[in-house]
């Protein structure tokens, strides 16, 4: 269904076409001769509002605009692992094929190869019933990842005929015989981004994401399933945490949405990610992981629809049963993108700005993540876990997208500038951030980590919130004027912060620590505590229980590998050795 208009009015990345009377709304729309990208986002009689996803400069008043009559909607085949697209899932390794370092206006290209054969396996054979979201077969996508071919939302019907061979994505694997006759299923699929695909049931999260991340996994974990913010002023580390998260976590797929970010950053990722080893399987992190790039230097409208392209993708992989993780970078780009189309379309501007429905936006987004029963007859489960930087100008969370953000998301990691200075990574502040998961994910710790975790978490998180309290007192009248119980405090609570919740990111040991060393590091450091406390209950001397030598092995747990455990169970023997000498000699 053709239809085209003709343009009266540009406005940056906003053009406005008349006599679009058959077209709808968040059509996919070609601009001008150059046949430039654009979406419908509004529509007032025969007006159509276009955002453009290209630069408009150049365009003019007169020309056409012609409607394609669908939605935009991203390519769903084998082939999207390992890819790097820019917000409309436009393939930017192929862009600069096609036209160099700077990429040509009008360019569409298909996401993935349609020319490329894969080794098609079947998992059903012919006469069997098939139901949407049913298994039909699988691909090797490559050594990590079993790419499944499911049935189509929608269809539903007996196989007539079932292939097994190489074929290309649009070749048909699969002739199914349903209520409306034939019909051919290909490995390709289509699915507009704006709408969420569909599921049987949506649970309620059980188990975390481990991250291998110290100060997320002890004090504010996030399930799989759940959603997270990372909100904190400029250089605190938002991208960083991030990109240990995709690198660590314990998710099956990972998509990353460069979201209005810097180009060095993506650069970064896209240099580091192809290099970094999958610990897991012992191969390329980017066999698993889907990149999506758009810079703070490309199309504004297009970061809007980057969050989108992202999610969908997501929900893809999630409909097989895998585990996946999406990281966007950041939503506070994609909200400016927001205010920037809603001023250009003269809407009533909210808060700072940002239009009214910011919230409802970030809620339709943030709705999407989740653990659910997916579609078919065989029952799997797959998983959502949303984790958005946020950036708040000069680090001000009073701000719109903050608040709009907390008020939907269930784990908040508030990066501090201060620790940020002082060199103290992940800037992760222990005093603001919190996790609404902590407790329904206690019994999972205790059934898979120990028994112990809980109770050890508790006592970590209340030592430092004690030290924050006798901190004004230190700031005041010195650290001599605390009682000795309470030096002790202090000291704990300075190996809390230091040997556990300080993470360097760039050392082969220290840069993931697994949950079974995490609580062997916690429990040297708070049984250090409370032994100290009982020696000091005996008269031993404080100075002499502060220089005790086994401190600094305590402070270079965190460098003992994951194969050398027995160094943990010999730094308890020498604690309590020591300790115990000093109360003998006290006696």
């Amino acid at each position: 269904m053709d239809n085209k208009g003709r343009i009266i009015k540009v406005s940056g990345p906003l053009i406005v076409a008349d006599g679009m009377t058959k077209a709808r709304m968040f059509d996919v729309v070609k601009v001008g001769e150059s046949n430039l990208i654009g979406e419908i986002i509004e529509q007032r009689e025969d007006r159509s509002s276009i955002q453009v996803y290209e630069e408009t400069s150049g365009i003019g008043v007169g020309e056409s605009v012609t409607s394609t009559g669908a939605p935009l909607s991203v390519m769903l085949a084998p082939g999207l692992l390992e890819g790097i697209y820019d917000g409309i899932q436009r393939p930017l390794n192929k862009l600069v094929e096609a036209s160099g370092a700077r990429i040509a206006r009008g360019i569409d290209m298909p996401a993935v190869d349609l020319e490329r054969k894969w080794k098609f396996e079947p998992r059903v054979k012919v006469g069997d019933s098939v139901e949407a979201g049913d298994i039909l077969g699988v691909v090797q996508e490559n050594v990590v990842v079993e790419h499944r071919i499911i049935v189509p939302f929608g269809i539903e019907g007996v196989i007539d005929k079932i292939f097994e061979g190489e074929f290309n994505v649009t070749e048909p694997i699969a002739i199914l015989n349903t209520v409306k006759g034939k019909i051919e299923i290909p490995m390709l699929k289509k699915w507009p981004v704006r709408k969420g695909r569909p599921y049987k049931e949506k649970l309620p999260p059980k188990e975390p994401l481990v991250t291998g991340q110290r100060v997320i996994d002890t004090l504010f974990p996030v399930a799989k399933g759940g959603v997270a913010c990372i909100p904190g002023p400029f250089g605190s580390g938002k991208t960083v945490v991030q990109h240990q998260l995709a690198k660590w976590s314990n998710a099956d797929i990972i998509v990353y949405v460069g979201c209005g970010e810097r180009g060095n950053e993506m650069t970064d990722v896209l240099n580091e990610f192809p290099e970094l080893i999958d610990p897991k399987t012992g191969e390329a992190l980017m066999k698993r992981t889907v990149l999506i790039a758009n810079t703070s230097d490309m199309p504004v409208a297009a970061r809007e629809a980057s969050i989108y392209t992202g999610i969908t993708i997501a929900e893809y992989f999630r409909d097989m049963g895998y585990n996946v993780a999406i990281m966007a970078d950041s939503s506070s780009r994609w909200a400016e993108a927001l205010r920037e189309m809603s001023g250009r379309l003269e809407e009533m501007p909210g808060e700072e700005g940002y239009p009214a429905y910011l919230s409802s936006r970030l809620a339709d987004y943030y709705e999407r993540a989740g653990i659910v029963k997916t579609l078919g007859r065989e029952e799997r489960i797959g998983s959502i876990t949303a984790i958005s930087a946020v950036s708040p100008p000069g680090g001000d969370l009073s701000e719109p997208v903050s608040q709009a953000t907390l008020r939907i998301v269930k784990v908040f990691w508030g990066l501090s500038s201060s620790l940020a200075y002082r060199r103290h990574f992940p800037a992760i502040d222990w005093l603001q951030s919190y996790s609404l998961y902590a407790d329904r994910l206690k019994v999972w710790y205790d059934e898979n980590v120990g028994e112990e975790w809980g109770e050890l978490r508790r006592e970590a998180e209340r030592i430092l919130q004690e030290e924050a309290n006798l901190d004004e007192i230190v700031r005041l009248v010195g650290i001599d004027a605390l009682s000795p119980k309470d030096r002790i405090t202090m000291e704990t609570a300075k190996s809390i912060r230091e040997d556990y919740l300080h993470q360097y990111a760039f050392d082969d040991v220290d840069t993931y620590t697994s949950l079974k060393k995490q609580l062997k590091m916690m429990r040297l450091i708070i049984n250090c505590h409370k032994l100290s406390n009982e020696a000091l209950d005996k008269d031993v001397d404080l100075d002499d229980i502060l220089s005790v030598k086994v401190r600094e092995s305590i402070g270079r747990s965190k460098y003992i590998k994951e194969s050398e455990e027995e160094k943990f169970d010999a730094i308890d023997r020498d604690m309590r050795s020591e300790i115990g000498s000093l109360v003998s000699e006290g006696e």
